[in-house]
């Protein structure tokens, strides 16, 4: 290790932490004559009654608000008062409304206003700050900066959690740099450069074969020891059962795993058995239509026992099967460590409950129906059964085998002369270590490395030489010091030049990882300075197969998508959640309809409405509709209306449930702060969750409707329920439903603002359509934070709106509005 060398750079934590504090934003004083305003005496007889000095509705008070702008927090009420007027939403329905004339008087001199403060801010909007990589960007860039495989190598995993700003994991404010950050940093810089320098020689080819001596986990190898004497794996399980009995199958023999990185190919002979068997589908929950699927994923002995889950478990590959016995071959990444593990990817669910409930429903199968205990029930439903199950009766590893030696990553380090350096431990001169120490801290801090930089790194691995290190070792401390070094840690917002800073904000919005060498040379001639260059490049960029991180990454910022599966639905009321491995399947159809969306163009409004999504099959049959033909993705027409859009995605109905039951509330508010930006109010810290008196309420309606007659709780609530209303009708993971477990008949209607009335979703999607500025403008106001890193105030308002009024064409669709979005925040 060189920590003490590392330590070097410490000094420069302390200095960036206070140049993030120091970032402000100054804007000129609005000179708008208060006196015109008709703002006071409109706030007095509509507003003040709320908001004002006895009551402060959603914590909201306008009686000493000045007649104009006088900074950001005046701004911020005007901004406010003058969407809600435009949007109809104030005053309340149920309040005095003013004149037609009145309205417009106010909503004219907001507008006017709130412009010419705009207008005439500093055009400075406020010191350059920093931000440093999230772990998602960390891991990336490593990725492409060394040219290293991360499918069970994750450079982050040790991290401390990153802290999110309004679900955004990139705020630059919100991502603290702690002591034990630093620690991290240092140790994932010593593990990643060795990973790639401490083999400089070719591994040799390896072979391991299995035949037989197939042990599996204790609970089914008493029986496998009778019945087949351990001659081959067999594999019942999914892996998404809660107790598992065969739903992995390790190869014991072989637990230590691989001896070195890199790319491992897997002969296997393999039998698909009882597909079509005596049993109904509907009890053991397969389909014997379709083939037997059998996985493989990673396994690490040191991570826990290899018959059960283990934290990192990449699947490597899936194979259908058919029904009698087949070589396969795959060829899978493997890490040093790691080993193979078979999966059955669509097989039986529970089999440890499923054993004595597949005797009791078959007893004239089965020679001794009525033995006692799991130990008998197992055997008997084992060797007699005709469950459908998977064999592998031999196994053959070979490897590594790399695309190129030296390998790409040896590459991104030594340059064109590592294979000298490989074989003899040094570099050709001087010179030559040089010009690699300047080339690598250059591609790692996206843009050129400085003399004296290069300098300071260079009399590092000079200290290490004199401490006893060769020089290829100490040339890969020296990386470790640019690896832990600020100017790679950090993404800065100014430099001596600005074409890198606009290189570096391009690729972490739309890659979350590093430029790559065509950005660079164009930062390098000063063409990134061109809007079009910007443009050309943004389109480059989303076609490249890294786009899928910002695709990723977005969703789960603007829609909590990284939340889905925090709250685990209840297993008994919800097991083929397990089954089918639906979280997964939901994510996915998210991800996929949001980029085929982005591939196609396609406007942002099928976002609220759609008549395609994108399902497999056991995502088919939980819509309840016509599944595609194999175990592949399909995009899919819907005839169904009330699965269009978002709303009818169950990864949202999923995420906006706790697992157990649904609430109108949380998936309002989830509507209001995710979908249309505008979130509500907290509760007021006195009221608990239906605090009021709810005595003599039958159903959730009935109890939110006496939670609304407490004052303090309707402003909001008035809000917020209808829109939880409309999504009743889909249970806590996304299946629809007219009746709640109780049997009370489920009531989707709701009434939005200007009498708005509607009976379920479809209606209140239309509802949505017809007024889509709300949406246009909490999107837009998004992916501006998301791209910048930064949070998005008042002064960034004028932005939004010419962006969110761009929505409205017609041929102006979702890639249009992300590049839009990478030219703002690069100009």
């Amino acid at each position: 290790m060189i920590r003490e060398e590392l330590t070097i750079w410490s000094g420069c934590w302390l200095a960036l932490g206070w140049l993030g504090l120091a970032a402000s934003i100054t804007v000129a004083q609005s000179v708008e004559d208060a006196s015109s305003s008709p703002l006071p005496r409109f706030l007095e007889s509509h507003c003040l009654g709320c908001h004002g000095e006895s009551k402060q509705n959603a914590e909201r008070r306008f009686d000493a608000l000045p007649g104009t702008i006088e900074g950001d927090n005046t701004l911020v009420d005007f901004q406010d008062i003058l969407d809600a007027l435009n949007r109809g939403a104030m005053p309340p329905e149920d309040e005095p409304q003013p004149t037609d004339a009145a309205r417009r008087e106010t909503i004219e001199w907001l507008t006017k206003t709130i412009a010419n403060f705009h207008s005439q801010r500093d055009a400075n909007r406020g010191q350059p700050t920093l931000r440093r990589m999230n772990a998602r960007e960390y891991r990336n860039t490593l990725r492409d900066l060394l040219k290293i495989n991360v499918t069970m190598y994750d450079p982050a995993q040790f991290f401390p959690q990153d802290q999110t700003s309004e679900n955004l994991d990139n705020i630059g404010s919100a991502l603290v740099t702690s002591g034990f950050l630093l620690e991290r940093y240092l140790e994932s810089a010593d593990v990643a450069i060795e990973k790639v320098l401490s083999v400089c020689q070719q591994p040799a080819k390896q072979t391991w074969h299995f035949a037989d001596g197939f042990h599996q986990q204790p609970e089914i190898d008493q029986v496998h020891r009778k019945t087949n004497g351990y001659a081959h794996l067999t594999l019942y399980d999914v892996i998404g059962a809660d107790k598992h009995e065969g739903a992995y199958a390790p190869i014991h023999a072989f637990a230590q795993g691989v001896e070195h990185d890199g790319y491992y190919e897997i002969k296997f002979l393999a039998e698909a058995l009882n597909r079509d068997n005596p049993y109904e589908d509907e009890f053991l929950g397969t389909d014997r239509s379709q083939p037997l699927r059998l996985g493989i994923v990673a396994g690490n002995q040191l991570a826990g026992p290899l018959h059960k889950p283990q934290p990192v478990e990449p699947m490597l590959a899936e194979i259908e099967l058919v029904d009698e016995k087949k070589w396969y071959t795959v060829r899978v990444w493997l890490d040093k460590g790691f080993t193979p593990r078979f999966t059955f990817t669509n097989g039986l669910m529970d089999a440890r409950d499923l054993w004595g409930k597949l005797i009791k429903r078959y007893p004239d199968q089965f020679p001794n129906p009525n033995a006692a205990g799991i130990v008998a029930r197992r055997f008997d439903a084992i060797k007699y059964g005709k469950l459908p199950q998977i064999h592998i009766h031999e196994v053959e590893i070979s490897g590594p085998f790399f695309d190129s030696w030296p390998t790409a990553a040896h590459r991104a380090l030594l340059g064109v002369q590592c294979e000298d350096v490989l074989q003899t431990g040094t570099f050709p001169s001087t010179q030559s270590l040089r010009d690699c120490v300047a080339r690598f801290a250059s591609a790692a801090y996206r843009r050129p490395a400085s003399d004296d930089e290069v300098a300071g790194i260079l009399a590092v691995i000079e200290k290490r030489r004199a401490a006893g290190r060769n020089e290829l070792q100490a040339f890969g401390d020296g990386l470790k010091v640019v690896l832990c070094s600020p100017n790679f840690l950090f993404l800065p917002e100014a430099s001596a030049s600005e074409e890198y800073v606009r290189a570096s904000k391009m690729a972490y919005f739309l890659w979350s990882s590093q430029p790559d060498k065509p950005l660079l040379d164009l930062a390098s001639s000063g063409q990134l300075a061109s809007e079009d260059v910007r443009r050309q490049q943004a389109e480059r960029m989303l076609a490249d197969k890294r786009s899928d991180a910002f695709v990723q990454s977005f969703l789960d910022a603007w829609l909590g998508l990284r939340e889905l599966g925090a709250t685990p639905p209840e297993r008994t009321r919800f097991p083929n959640y397990y089954h089918y491995d639906l979280g997964n399947a939901m994510r996915q159809e998210t991800l996929l309809f949001t980029k085929h969306l982005l591939d196609e163009n396609l406007s942002v409004d099928r976002f609220l409405d759609a008549d395609f999504t994108f399902v497999n099959r056991p995502l088919a049959k939980h819509y309840g509709i016509e599944p595609p033909q194999g175990s592949s993705f399909s995009k899919v027409e819907l005839k169904d209306m009330r699965r269009g859009g978002l709303l009818g995605q169950a990864s949202i109905l999923t995420l906006t449930a706790n697992g157990i039951d649904t609430s109108p509330v949380v998936r309002g508010v989830w509507l209001l702060e995710n979908l249309l930006g505008t979130p509500p109010a907290p509760p007021p810290p006195d009221v608990e969750p239906l605090d009021p008196d709810t005595r003599g309420a039958t159903t959730i309606r009935d109890q939110l409707e006496k939670h609304r007659q407490v004052a303090s709780c309707n402003d909001c609530h008035r809000k917020i329920d209808p829109l939880g209303f409309a999504l009743e009708n889909f249970d806590p993971i996304g299946a629809w439903r007219d009746r709640y477990p109780g049997k009370q008949p489920i009531d989707a209607s709701g009434a939005l603002s200007g009498d708005r009335e509607f009976h379920d979703v479809v209606q209140f999607k239309k509802f949505l359509m017809e007024d889509k500025r709300v949406f246009y403008q909490g999107l837009v106001r998004k992916l501006l934070a998301y791209a910048s890193g930064k949070q998005i105030g008042p002064l960034q308002r004028p932005e939004i709106d010419r962006i969110a009024e761009r929505l409205n064409a017609k041929d102006f669709g979702l890639r249009d509005l992300v590049i839009e979005i990478a030219i703002s925040v690069t100009n």
